[in-house]
């Protein structure tokens, strides 16, 4: 009995375990372009304004948890440092350790990055990169006056991880939805790749809101490739048992018409998963090398590697998701905050280095989003949850060397303080998405169809972009 234990399978348990491998990949992709398919008979001249096929790619960098952002980009000039430092108390970044930049244009005040982000400097100095300061969630304009009297709609939620998390990922700050703007774009560009059958959204940190539209949902990869079915097409007795057995039920043609949908699903599934496999593995290997246990810099390479294999796998748009969780830093913030903006810092330059090795940097824009910035003040050791922050764009597209929007006064009990050194965002998270969506291609008169509150914010018709951060031409 024990000597044939290991064997034996039930049917239940192997279907079981093949569709769990295939649950967030090409399965739910194959299902929902089925409705894509159909969708892309529509007409959408209207909605996309640079549908050329030239490859443009948006990698979204998820720092999960909140970002203490105003100890990335910092305050320096004295005067405006000695406000930071009496707000911060003891979570102050010493002011000779903050690395001095100097934008292209200044408003008199001098600031610099953490100093776990020298790369990024560099970066930034190249005009590669740029940061867009005190941007947040908001349903309309809002005051610190409005707010107390309730005179303005303010975002659902508010410093919740999970209502904030989602809605950076939806753009839909007064309602609680599980479609994203990424997945919203995808809906309305899918027609343009060739690929019918691997999603243009491929997340490497599993499902997310982010990039699941009405028709498109994202296809889920893994640092090396794709997930696929384990054991499939190895070469174990153990693993050839299952690829014969999953072989034969794929072949067969079933009588049950759902069955047999169901088995071209999974069919179609396997295939595009091989297919895929196929051709990251064609790619060779980068130059650059990868940086030591970073599992963001890890995440990008196979960003890269997926970007390099584009002509192959038939695609002209497409959309990332990365991530690298643990900012929620109620304690011990200047150590573990430190090493959270090395890890990015190491993987933002890594991926940098890749997209000149490939040719990409002019169209590859990649960009940060976070649940919300941190308190200003201390709790003792840390931080809590707070409101608007920092982020930061990079790529060769992106009008580096720069400071979107407007930095705010760090002083406690101004009038960006709602309180205890919670900051009112002045920047809406929609202007800064839909920047984006219009360098990807979105024409400006349907931008409110993927961010319904923008108009509070910009006027789609003026013919320019909503704050400048990205060359449209």
């Amino acid at each position: 009995m024990t000597k044939h234990k290991k064997n034996n399978i039930s049917r239940r348990k192997f279907i079981g375990d093949s569709c769990a491998a295939l649950g967030y990949t090409t399965l739910f992709s194959s299902l929902i372009n089925l409705k894509a398919m159909a969708a892309s008979a529509m007409d959408n001249s209207s909605i996309i304004t640079s549908l050329s096929g030239n490859y443009k790619a948006l990698v979204c960098v998820m720092l999960g948890g909140g970002n203490d952002s105003y100890n990335m980009l910092i305050p320096k000039g004295n005067n405006e440092y000695n406000e930071y430092a009496t707000t911060r108390s003891n979570l102050a970044i010493p002011q000779n350790d903050i690395l001095q930049i100097t934008p292209n244009t200044s408003d008199g005040r001098t600031f610099g990055l953490h100093p776990s982000m020298p790369n990024m400097r560099q970066i930034f100095d190249s005009g590669n990169l740029a940061f867009v300061s005190n941007v947040g969630t908001l349903i309309e304009p809002s005051t610190k006056t409005d707010i107390k009297n309730n005179a303005v709609k303010t975002p659902l939620g508010l410093f919740s991880h999970a209502d904030q998390i989602q809605q950076w990922q939806t753009g839909k700050p007064h309602e609680r939805s599980n479609i994203g703007w990424g997945g919203k774009i995808a809906d309305l560009v899918q027609s343009m790749n060739s690929n019918d059958n691997i999603s243009m959204n491929i997340s490497l940190k599993g499902n997310n809101i982010f990039q699941r539209g009405d028709q498109i949902t994202p296809y889920t990869i893994q640092n090396e490739g794709s997930i696929g079915i384990r054991g499939y097409g190895g070469s174990s007795l153990f693993d050839k048992l299952k690829t014969d057995a999953l072989n034969s039920m794929l072949e067969r043609d079933y009588q049950d018409i759902y069955k047999n949908t169901y088995k071209n699903t999974i069919k179609a599934s396997n295939e595009s998963n091989l297919s895929f496999q196929a051709s990251i593995d064609e790619i060779s290997d980068f130059v650059t090398p990868l940086p030591e246990e970073n599992d963001l810099a890890a995440q990008l390479r196979m960003v890269a590697k997926t970007i390099a294999a584009r002509n192959t796998l038939g695609f002209t748009r497409q959309i990332f998701f990365v991530q690298l969780g643990g900012w929620d830093h109620h304690d011990e913030l200047i150590i573990n905050h430190s090493d959270k903006l090395t890890q990015v810092n190491d993987a933002l330059n890594y991926f940098n280095a890749l997209m000149f090795e490939l040719n990409t940097n002019d169209c590859v824009t990649t960009f940060s989003l976070s649940d919300f910035a941190r308190t200003l003040t201390s709790n003792g050791n840390g931080t809590d949850h707070a409101w608007g922050g920092n982020t930061f764009v990079m790529g060769g597209a992106v009008n580096g060397k720069e400071i979107y929007g407007e930095y705010p006064t760090l002083a406690l009990n101004s009038e960006l303080d709602f309180r205890d050194g919670i900051v009112i965002p002045t920047t809406s998270a929609d202007v800064y998405m839909a920047e984006l969506a219009l360098w990807f291609g979105v024409s400006a008169s349907d931008l409110s169809t993927i961010f319904p509150n923008l108009s509070n914010f910009y006027n789609t018709s003026s013919g320019t972009p909503p704050l400048g951060f990205m060359n449209m031409s």
